[in-house]
């Protein structure tokens, strides 16, 4: 308290306090308040006490609690971190700021997280998992987005403090379809009268928030969904949008450029996408070279043609297909003659040649991502012709590239061409081959290494170093004049080997080489910083050392190496002829496998096909058998009748009891026909009655004998009369019920055809049974014969599949050999690496004898080997740099 009384008298003693003064107390002030958060948290009771009292709902008791812990948070951070952390829900105490009613104390719970949150993982996490994003989000949305005010950009900040660097919280945001939200955001609108300060400083953190999830230091797995993503959601066509708006602020427009740079770099549908944005001109203009317009124009501001820059190269970033299409508008069958539309392929080339320089380097750069790992388009560049003047004969496009740098021009234009001419002949020896066969592009290279300049010139011998050191590197010895051995002779003639690799390593040990290393985005304060490009300082950091190595070794070793790599070569070509044939044969298999499962299941179907059809054939079997037992069984019409009349639905008892009643008729006519006899045969009798005179004069005995036998015929003709009677009553009777049947036959007639239509009708039917039959057997004869035709097919690709496998196995045996020869080749190798090893050790044993007794002995070795033991220490301490980067 004595030094607080000390340090308040001490401020109220002055009376005019200088700037250097207030300073000074504002050092003390902050000074005091350390050591007093330092003694208040010393016992961590305090904080815990400090978190508990932050549950109470009263506004006098929770608002200076937040204030309290803000101000403990900005003293002494990390203690106070790591007291919170440690404390029981002591996070999820602070998370419940957020969902106070009253404002003041959730915009200062935002402020207090802010603070917690700062640089500290563990604490990131829990927050996020504590429903974070839900509720910051829900305050964007009520605070009115990019329209809100400060509020809005305290949650962005607060949102960024969870997200960057967090790769778990990036995870944790996207599956939780938190990218979705962010859309609105930028929903500018057409106006652009709302621009206000608030809203520029708002958008600006939203844009930053975007490149925190896709940044390229992000794993590429995490980058790459959260790129689809945002793409899905509709999120890169509204950045697009904005893109190309009128009116736009130009710091927005840069950083608007620079997100859609990442969320496509590496994408490939977010690239094709990209290409096929166009601006809102008239006529409509594509995105890219509208953009190309404002890199290459010296009038633009510095960093709105930086973000170009690294739009164009995240655009052709690990995309051949856009390559292709940018090396095209150079090639001359796709040139517009008319030169109405401009192309992206005319701008580069206009600024490569153009009097700025800063165009100059940015045309090279971007032309040398347009080549980047690709060697199609390196060879498809070689095409390229330009028109010089009239009258004169068009030139190459690489020869231009070294015509302008043999002229002298600024050095930002020379490493520019310099870096396009070393990633161009990189990887491709066709493009050496071109470049050698200008005989002035030699000279020129060693003339300017040769020379002792100052140190501005140093980084442009060492780029002219790098370029002959690749020509010497990539070399096919195609041109007899400038082959590997005699470029090599012609250095060590004209500059040295000693000398080269000084030159070499002045461009690794350049200022602006490791900055420009460090990320992918060209961010430089001015254009004189503007020297390397990110991709360029791979390719160094890759050629340094063989080219090196290549200048050191000998003709004998170079032919070693060649005939060791054209060996490999060969059986790498082998082997690959062969996995490509493997995986041809691969192919084939699955698609035999493809046609056997489905044969099988063809066969199958064909199976069960035939089975139906098997099964309805032996059902049509039944049923003609059953017809011909039918027919054969009576072929009267009455039984025709009978079994037609049975067949159209009449039942068998009706049947039987017509025929009963047909057989009652029969009876009664037969009783007609006797009685018809026995009236014929009184007839006869009365016509042979004698007259009575004749009977006076017969015999006494003939007359008695005729007197019996008339009174016995009398008799029996009043008994036969009786009977007639009887049997007239009885056949009326049954010629009345016969009429009836009669009515009942012709009714069942109308309904039942004729015997003889019957048997036409049973015989048709049976015609068409037996046809049926027929053609079933036939189907079923046809179907054995594609059943037969499957199985030999079947086992025909079951043969050729045996072949297929004795094939593989014998093409892996000849794979096992050559792998156990290119073994072989490495031991070999190494045997000789052994021995000049211990060559060298002979000849330094040598040279110290000759030393001891008293010979002179050169000392270039001796400057090599110590020159060489200076770079390789130099590159571990750029090595540790880097790492530590």
């Amino acid at each position: 308290m004595n030094f607080l009384r000390g340090v308040m008298g001490g401020q109220s003693a002055g009376p005019q306090h200088t700037e250097a003064e207030t300073e000074n107390s504002t050092r003390q002030s902050e000074d005091l308040g350390s050591q007093f958060t330092e003694i208040f948290i010393k016992q961590q009771e305090n904080v815990t006490l400090l978190l508990s009292l932050l549950e109470e709902f009263d506004f006098h008791v929770r608002w200076p609690g937040v204030k309290l812990l803000t101000s403990l948070l900005k003293q002494l951070g990390p203690q106070v971190q790591q007291i919170i952390l440690v404390s029981p829900m002591g996070v999820s105490r602070l998370m419940d700021l957020l969902a106070d009613s009253r404002e003041v104390i959730r915009n200062d719970g935002v402020l207090l997280l802010q603070a917690l949150t700062r640089n500290n993982g563990a604490i990131q996490k829990i927050v996020a998992f504590e429903n974070a994003f839900e509720r910051l989000l829900d305050i964007i949305t009520e605070e009115g987005n990019s329209d809100g005010g400060i509020v809005v950009e305290d949650c962005l900040i607060l949102l960024q403090n969870l997200l960057k660097n967090n790769n778990s919280n990036q995870n944790f945001f996207k599956e939780g379809s938190y990218i979705q939200r962010m859309k609105p955001w930028f929903e500018v609108g057409d106006e652009n009268s709302g621009w206000s300060a608030q809203k520029v400083t708002n958008l600006h953190l939203m844009l930053q928030l975007v490149r925190v999830l896709v940044s390229p230091n992000n794993p590429p797995g995490a980058t790459s969904s959260c790129q689809k993503a945002m793409f899905q959601c509709g999120l890169l066509q509204q950045l697009c949008t904005i893109l190309m708006a009128t009116g736009v602020p130009a710091d927005i427009l840069t950083e608007t450029i620079n997100t859609v740079s990442e969320v496509i770099r590496g994408c490939q549908v977010n690239q094709d996408y990209f290409a096929s944005v166009n601006a809102p001109s008239n006529p409509p203009r594509p995105a890219i070279v509208v953009l190309l317009m404002s890199m290459v124009n010296e009038r633009q501001p510095f960093v709105l043609r930086c973000a170009v820059l690294y739009c164009f190269q995240c655009f052709l970033y690990k995309n051949q297909k856009g390559q292709g299409e940018i090396v095209s508008t150079l090639l001359p069958s796709t040139i517009d003659a008319t030169g109405i539309s401009v192309s992206a392929g005319q701008l580069l080339c206009g600024g490569l040649f153009s009097t700025d320089s800063l165009s100059n380097w940015c045309a090279a750069v971007a032309l040398a991502h347009a080549l980047q790992e690709n060697a199609t388009q390196k060879e498809q560049l070689l095409r390229v012709q330009l028109a010089t003047s009239i009258g004169n004969p068009p030139v190459s496009l690489l020869q231009q590239c070294t015509n302008i740098l043999s002229q002298g021009s600024k050095i930002q234009t020379r490493v520019g061409l310099l870096m396009l001419l070393c990633t161009w002949l990189s990887n491709c020896p066709i493009a050496v081959t071109h470049f050698l066969h200008n005989s002035a592009n030699v000279p020129f290279l060693t003339g300017q290494i040769a020379e002792n300049l100052g140190e501005e010139e140093q980084l442009v011998q060492g780029l002219c170093a790098l370029l002959l050191g690749i020509s010497i590197y990539f070399n096919d010895n195609s041109l007899e004049s400038y082959t590997k051995e005699k470029l090599k002779q012609l250095i060590e003639k004209r500059i040295g080997k000693e000398n080269f690799i000084e030159k070499l390593g002045f461009i690794s040990k350049h200022e602006f080489y490791s900055r420009a290393s460090q990320k992918p985005q060209p961010n430089f304060p001015s254009p004189e910083y503007m020297i390397f490009d990110h991709e360029f300082t791979k390719l160094v950091k890759e050629l340094e050392g063989v080219i090196t190595k290549a200048i050191h070794k000998s003709s004998e070793e170079d032919k070693k190496e060649e005939e060791v790599k054209k060996t490999l070569e060969q059986h790498d070509s082998i082997v690959t002829h062969y996995k490509n044939m493997i995986r041809e044969q691969d192919l084939q298999l699955e698609e035999l496998k493809q046609q056997i499962s489905t044969l099988k299941c063809q066969n199958e179907q064909l199976q069960t096909a035939v089975t139906q059809q098997v099964s309805q054939i032996q059902q049509h079997k039944d049923q003609y058998n059953l017809l011909k037992v039918q027919l054969g069984k009576d072929n009267q019409p009455q039984g025709s009748y009978n079994d037609g009349s049975q067949m159209n639905g009449i039942q068998p008892e009706e049947i039987g009891r017509l025929r009963e009643e047909i057989e009652e008729l029969k009876s009664n006519q037969e009783l007609q026909n006797q009685l018809a006899e026995k009236d014929s045969l009184i007839e006869n009798l009365k016509s042979s009655q004698p007259s009575p005179g004749a009977n006076e004069e017969s015999s006494a005995t003939d007359s008695a004998r005729d007197s019996e036998q008339i009174a016995d015929l009398k008799q029996e003709l009043a008994t036969l009369k009786s009977q007639l009677n009887s049997q007239s009553i009885e056949i009326t009777k049954l010629q009345t019920e016969k009429q009836e049947l009669l009515q009942k036959t012709e009714a069942f007639a109308k309904s039942v055809p004729e015997p003889e239509q019957s048997e036409t009708v049973t015989a048709a039917k049976a015609t068409d049974v037996e046809g049926r039959l027929s053609a079933l057997l036939q189907e079923t004869k046809e179907l054995k014969n594609e059943i037969k035709a499957l199985s030999e097919e079947r086992t025909a690709i079951k043969e050729q599949l045996d072949a297929s496998n004795s094939t593989i196995a014998i093409l892996q045996n000849e794979k096992n050999k050559l792998e156990v020869d290119i073994t072989d080749s490495k031991k070999e190798q190494d045997d000789l690496l052994v021995l000049l090893a211990d060559q060298d050790q002979k000849i330094f044993s040598l040279k110290n004898k000759l030393k001891e007794l008293g010979h002179p002995v050169e000392e270039e070795d001796e400057l090599e080997s110590g020159d060489q033991d200076d770079e390789d220490d130099e590159d571990e301490d750029d090595g540790k740099e880097q790492g530590h980067i």
